[in-house]
């Protein structure tokens, strides 16, 4: 997934809406990293070894004047939170454990995305209160000396000291045990002369501390992982909590793995029903030998299943890149291409436009070290014609994209959603007149507002016009707008329906330059 995200942007998209899949391992508990300060226990917000790396810690510096304005009295616990995870951090103002808008439960819930409060009961915090209780009455014996007439340095400087270590053990004492054990290391490698053995033992402690706090990623995701349930927008449906998304990448769980065939079958229907399009990766079989890749592509693309209706709104990809492993100092290996093809796509759209196909020399490929099967032009004859979108390098233009077909992309189908950037212009126009004709709703159906459609839906469709999204001279060779008696017949307006047909002509790339040569006798005049 990471890798994906990471070749996105690195080939131009802007703005990409992430779903983690999770499988749940054997003890599901233990999943969720888990960490307590003071009797508060929180856990993660979500799943996963990344927990071990949350912080936390409380402090106690609050005013008077906000326990008055809560309504607490002078026992009940008031205190902030903070919560870090690496350099970034959340922190909780005016936190209590009593039935308040700043109760720490509901704070946390609605406010944090790193960690909730867990348990049956709310805790009592008694170190936050004792803590509390003891700083303020250092700080009240601090005021006396200061305020004393003579003041007596001697004990300014005692309450002074008292109070600052005071602040200082309570910066331990009021922390998760790995935040502890990290004060204690920082201490240890601070000390001069530094004690070897100080600092073993804390890193030991720190150690200890991390896996005391468990957190899992999970097992192998399987199709139902991938899938998942729409009732319940787990899986795939969880895109169902977003507003919008138009391209959709599915990287599989391991890098050398595959995405099961029928977990792209029901992302084509998911993607039809929310106008947008899958870019699905070739399996990693059909590159083995790359003597036999072409051969293998062809003999396998039928036995993926993405045929019928639903896969205009698909387009397949091959073959797979070679990229440097961050992960693995900097080595070469394979990935899926499916986030350069989205980035790509992202790239093209804010340039030219939808209706330009992402494919071509100014499709050019950022961040690969090459592909893992290098094809020629016949190669990609053999594909292209089949709806397999071929990744190819050449000489002075390096590495392009070089293929924009659909997966209903087969010459012999003839299907009219032929090519990647007819789909999304249709998929494209058709979202936008969804979104921008809600005004319709309740309106009297007749024929002053069937004129207003026609308004409103023709000065957008003229707007691409002139952008160049559409095939034609003038706006009546390029696209049409028909709202009127014709399309909402009387037993329509009983039934609530107003019918709009809008037709373009759309804009096909050029695949194939055909040049055509002829000698020209020559005149011979004496």
């Amino acid at each position: 997934m990471s890798y994906a995200v990471r070749d996105f942007y690195l080939n131009g998209g802007s703005q990409a809406i992430i779903v983690r899949l999770y499988k749940d391992p054997q003890a599901p508990d233990d999943a969720r990293a888990s960490l307590g300060v003071d009797d508060l226990a929180l856990v993660a917000k979500s799943p996963g070894t990344w927990g071990k790396k949350l912080r936390a810690t409380i402090d106690v510096e609050v005013s008077d004047e906000m326990r008055t304005r809560l309504g607490l009295s002078a026992t009940d616990a008031l205190f902030n939170l903070t919560v870090r995870l690496g350099n970034s951090s959340e922190k909780f103002l005016n936190l209590t454990v009593a039935d308040t808008t700043r109760r720490i439960d509901r704070v946390l819930k609605a406010e944090s995305s790193l960690v909730e409060l867990t348990g049956d009961k709310l805790p009592k915090v008694k170190k936050a209160v004792d803590t509390s209780d003891k700083l303020k009455k250092l700080n009240d014996e601090l005021n006396k000396a200061t305020s004393a007439n003579p003041p007596d340095q001697a004990k300014i400087d005692a309450a002074e000291k008292a109070l600052a270590s005071a602040k200082e053990t309570a910066k331990s004492e009021l922390a998760d045990a790995a935040t502890s054990a990290e004060i204690k290391l920082i201490a240890a490698k601070d000390a001069r002369p530094q004690v070897p053995g100080d600092i073993t033992k804390a890193e030991t402690e720190l150690k200890k501390a991390e896996e005391d706090m468990k957190g899992s990623d999970g097992g192998d995701l399987k199709q139902a992982e991938y899938e998942g349930k729409k009732d319940l927008k787990t899986g795939m449906f969880a895109l169902d909590k977003a507003d919008l998304f138009n391209l959709l990448c599915i990287p599989p769980d391991k890098r050398e793995d595959d995405v099961p065939p029928i977990v792209y079958q029901v992302a084509m229907a998911y993607c039809t029903e929310r106008r947008a399009m899958l870019i699905v990766d070739s399996p990693a079989s059909w590159s083995k030998n790359k003597d036999t890749a072409t051969a293998e592509a062809k003999k396998g693309l039928g036995g993926l299943g993405l045929s019928g209706t639903m896969a205009r709104n698909a387009a397949l990809y091959f073959p797979r890149v070679l990229e440097a492993d961050p992960l693995r100092d900097g080595q070469i290996d394979t990935f899926v291409p499916c986030g350069i093809i989205a980035g790509v796509m992202a790239r093209t759209d804010t340039a030219r436009g939808v209706w330009k196909a992402p494919a071509g020399l100014d499709a050019a490929i950022n961040g690969i070290q090459g592909l893992n099967v290098s094809l020629n032009d016949n190669e990609n004859g053999m594909l292209n014609p089949l709806g397999i979108n071929c990744l190819r390098i050449f000489p002075i233009n390096g590495r392009v994209i070089w293929g924009a077909r659909t997966l209903r992309g087969a010459d012999q189908l003839a299907d009219e959603w032929k090519y990647v950037p007819v789909r999304r212009t249709a998929l494209f126009i058709e979202e936008s007149l969804y979104r921008g004709t809600q005004w319709v709703v309740f309106e009297p159906n007749d024929e002053p507002l069937w004129a207003q459609i026609r308004l409103n839906i023709g000065a957008f469709m003229h707007n691409l016009f002139r952008q160049g999204a559409f095939q034609g001279t003038t706006p009546r060779e390029a696209y049409f707008v028909k709202c009127d008696k014709e399309t909402t017949t009387q037993n329509d307006i009983n039934l609530g329906i107003v019918n709009i047909v809008v037709g373009f002509a759309p804009l096909k790339p050029a695949e194939f330059v055909i040049i055509k040569l002829q000698q020209m006798a020559g005149q011979i005049e004496v």
